[in-house]
């Protein structure tokens, strides 16, 4: 198994990547080893849910820790079920909206919950609404006397002058669109239910974690490759290596309080999607082509916050970058999962 410190230069097969992805850090094994009662992974099933799952399982193993690893989920992909099975990642189904099928979900003291939907919302947004806010008040009240992480996303935030380092998580929020504000209506559930029960809660508002299969630098780049026009409207982004966002989000259980904590879960640098088109013209030889002018503004998050409780990223974007080039030259598999990153008026 790769080291967590061992970043190689590239990653050529899907076993690489998952292998990376899910190698703990020795943060991640020194916080497992003193964390008591097991870890229940909601909504495990996502996109990131499996690698979540079985980096938590590898950092127990190697932590020699007896806790267990729950992953919760509908599992519609039976692949993704196996597949943590086959890693000791012990699996149950269950619909969140379903009240009956949330108490019979394991007793558990720390609960990872990754569970919301997005795409999709324009078309279904009371469904959007539901997940977001209906499951999220469930499973308050389920473990009320457990220790929560909880996804959410630097969506909620108004657009921020490109020059401003992004919204920090003392500043306002404003969201755009059904998607965002159901998004905000999850925060609100979890910090309704933290104070009346005082569970401890930690809300990390993420922008675009990064698998090589999908994210915001896999669309550029596809395009890039393909030589279709880099649309530069929504002109610069943050993001984050994917392996670094879920090791941030386990040990994220060591800072949760009661009101929650917030905090902006993504990479340090403000990156123009302009230099990012042109870096990946540079590595796959190809000629670079733009459509539209960058706005004066653009959705952006400050994580000097989180870096400073969990440690900056240990991947950094030209390492993403080269990554993602050399997986797509060589036609690594793809989810076909576009992020929509140049999207402005909050419409998914």
């Amino acid at each position: 198994m790769t080291s967590f410190a061992e970043i190689p230069n590239t990653i050529t097969n899907e076993q690489q990547l998952d292998d990376v992805l899910t190698s703990p850090s020795p943060k991640l094994v020194e916080f497992v080893r003193a964390l008591k009662g097991d870890i229940l992974i909601l909504g495990a099933g996502g996109k990131m849910g499996p690698s979540l799952a079985v980096l938590a399982k590898r950092a127990i193993e190697a932590a020699g820790s007896s806790s267990s690893v729950i992953a919760v989920s509908r599992f519609s992909d039976a692949a993704s079920r196996r597949w943590l099975d086959e890693r000791g990642v012990i699996t149950h189904s269950a619909n969140l909206l379903d009240r009956t099928a949330v108490q019979q979900i394991p007793d558990a003291e720390n609960v990872l919950y990754m569970v919301g939907t997005k795409f999709g919302t324009s078309q279904n947004p009371s469904f959007t609404w539901a997940i977001n806010t209906i499951a999220s008040g469930q499973v308050m009240e389920r473990f009320a006397t457990s220790r929560f992480v909880a996804l959410s996303t630097g969506n909620i935030y108004p657009f921020v002058p490109t020059n401003s380092g992004g919204a920090t998580e003392a500043g306002p929020v404003e969201p755009v669109g059904e998607y965002a504000n159901a998004a905000l209506g999850r925060e609100r559930m979890f910090q309704y239910f933290s104070h009346r029960n005082n569970t401890p809660v930690t809300l990390m508002r993420l922008n675009y974690a990064v698998d090589l299969r999908y994210g915001v630098l896999t669309d550029i780049g596809l395009r890039v490759l393909s030589g279709e026009p880099v649309d530069v409207r929504n002109g610069y982004l943050n993001c984050i290596w994917q392996g670094d966002a879920n090791d941030a989000i386990i040990r994220a259980l060591a800072v949760a309080e009661s009101p929650p904590t917030l905090l902006n879960l993504t990479g340090p640098e403000t990156l123009s999607v302009r230099n990012i088109a042109e870096r990946f013209g540079e590595l796959l030889d190809r000629p670079v082509r733009f459509t539209g002018e960058e706005a004066e503004s653009a959705l952006l998050s400050n994580s000097a916050k989180c870096c400073e409780q969990l440690g900056v990223p240990s991947v950094t974007s030209d390492t993403m970058i080269r990554w993602t080039a050399n997986w797509l030259a060589n036609d690594g598999r793809l989810l076909n999962k576009p992020t929509h990153f140049e999207v402005r008026d909050g419409k998914f």
